[in-house]
């Protein structure tokens, strides 16, 4: 393999190392899964979320309790990346969409990008700066959980944040008894 190419490889697996940090940090968030969320982040690292800024232990005992107070459930999902490389420095922008599922059962959405500088250190990415840029924010009205009737719906687990959440079965089995509904049939009014 010639050096250019070579090159480039290291590069795609740097961007992809710091593409599962960016992951760890938005599932030990919305797991309420603490070690993972500090995994994303060197220890020394500065964050600026809201009115808060400080280190990442930190971030995470002021971001938990505000959720848990607020919401049933989290999705703090990752779009769009870049990444600009600088020897061990990568700058990335991150475009987000968070979606939580308020205590009233009203819908919370906000959208904006993550602005992060990350170190490579020890051979790890992480993140080392981070700012938070919300752009948009607003309540969408809510509906009932599809399959809510369904009576064994949480038989591979309920979803959970921490460690009773079915993503950390190991192995994942299915407990749930084969069942195939069929196509749903409907009626059409005639003219």
């Amino acid at each position: 393999m010639d050096a250019e190419r070579m090159t480039r490889l290291e590069r795609l697996l740097d961007r992809q190392e710091i593409i599962d940090c960016l992951t760890r940090f938005s599932r030990g968030m919305d797991r309420f899964d603490r070690e993972v969320f500090l995994s994303a982040f060197h220890p020394d690292a500065c964050i600026a979320a809201g009115p808060f800024v400080g280190g990442p232990a930190e971030c995470y005992d002021w971001a938990t309790p505000m959720h848990e107070a607020g919401q049933k459930a989290t999705h703090h999902n990752l779009l769009n990346v870049t990444v600009d490389f600088d020897g061990d420095t990568a700058h990335t922008e991150t475009y987000y969409l968070f979606a939580g599922r308020n205590r009233d059962d009203s819908n919370w959405l906000a959208g904006g990008r993550y602005i992060d500088r990350f170190d490579k250190r020890g051979g790890e990415w992480k993140i080392a700066l981070r700012t938070n840029s919300i752009e948009w924010s607003g309540t969408a009205p809510s509906t009932a959980l599809p399959f809510a009737d369904v009576p064994d719906i949480f038989g591979n687990g309920a979803p959970a944040r921490g460690k009773d959440d079915p993503s950390y079965q190991r192995p994942l089995v299915n407990r749930r008894a084969k069942n195939n509904p069929g196509p749903k049939i409907t009626q059409e009014a005639s003219p």
